[in-house]
């Protein structure tokens, strides 16, 4: 995935901000009847078990996988045995399959499945019911769907929908005229409770929904190494700069920054050009652990990564809410 175009943000008063949206509202409109199709000739497959899905309504960078994981550790705290179900995206392989990170990398099923397949048993498949059946044969008592909000496909009991703070809906726009997949209002009305990361920098209208407070936080080990630290960063993630600022908060010295496509390859030659320059710069090269899992094996050990965990502000109220709702389903 290609990074987001500055004009996709809020508040940009750029003669491109305001620009390129005006232009590419026709597509954005035929992309909303699109999606509006697609929703309305879907026939929902059941599942022999709970479903939770966790998605978003922009394109990348919300935080919908350390979401699900830390939902998955809820919810096997709470004596549930859940299983995953991803997309597989960025991977070559179509599923249905269990992911084994001995077995698999990221170029076969992805990275954040790779990441997911340590928080929970986790399935990739192109076809997701198919992919969460097999998860409930393997003897997954529930199912959370990773970034299935807009997965028609699949019915679900419980629809939480993540919303970076920083972020919100960005310009308030349909692909590609601004990162929403679907409209505001039509995702809204079909969620049940939203998992709101980072402080809103602007006003976010989330209606009357429950919401439930999160932060983005660094490992502590990690981040106790790397502060006071030169660092040369580097990322390939839906938004970059949380990467950035996460460094630049916990005490590091950012000399050099690079950002990259989400989920993209890194070519061997890649990296030993951001690791010369690291060198020469006195730095140490920093990525972050979606990264890491698409670095070359060769390069691994000269690349620290920076691990980052999801932290509910009131994880009491969000298990209260989780036991009735599954409860009743």
């Amino acid at each position: 995935m290609p990074k987001a175009p500055a004009f996709w943000s809020a508040g940009q008063n750029s003669a491109t901000a305001a620009i390129w949206p005006m232009l590419l509202s026709p597509f954005a409109t035929l992309y909303g009847i699109a999606n509006r199709f697609n929703r309305a000739a879907a026939r929902p497959q059941e599942i022999a078990v709970p479903v939770i899905s966790i998605g978003n309504l922009v394109a990348g960078g919300a935080g919908k996988t350390p979401t699900t994981m830390a939902l998955a550790q809820h919810l096997r705290a709470a004596g549930w045995q859940p299983g995953i179900v991803s997309r597989g995206y960025g991977g070559n392989l179509a599923g249905p399959l269990q992911v084994d990170p001995q077995q698999h990398d990221a170029a076969q099923v992805g990275d954040e499945a790779l990441l997911l397949a340590a928080a929970a048993p986790t399935w990739i498949g192109r076809d997701r019911p198919a992919a969460a059946r097999a998860a409930a044969r393997a003897g997954c008592d529930l199912v959370l769907a990773d970034d299935a909000h807009q997965t028609y496909a699949l019915a679900r009991d419980l629809n939480i929908l993540v919303v970076d703070g920083a972020q919100g809906f960005g310009n308030g726009m349909l692909l590609p005229a601004g990162p929403l997949r679907e409209g505001i209002r039509e995702g809204l009305a079909r969620s049940d409770a939203i998992i709101l990361i980072g402080r809103p920098q602007s006003r976010v209208d989330l209606g009357d929904l429950p919401v439930f407070a999160a932060n983005l936080l660094p490992q502590p080990e990690d981040a106790a190494a790397l502060r006071g630290e030169r660092v040369l960063a580097f990322a390939g993630i839906g938004r970059p700069e949380k990467f950035f600022t996460t460094l630049s908060e916990l005490g590091a010295e950012i000399v050099a920054r690079h950002s990259f496509p989400d989920h993209a390859p890194y070519a061997p030659d890649t990296i030993m050009r951001l690791v010369e320059q690291a060198v020469a710069l006195k730095a140490v090269p920093v990525t972050t652990a979606k990264d890491a899992l698409r670095l070359p094996a060769e390069a691994r050990a000269m690349v620290r990564v920076l691990r980052v965990a999801l932290a509910f502000e009131a994880p009491e109220a969000l298990n209260t809410f989780l036991a009735e709702r599954l409860n009743h389903a």
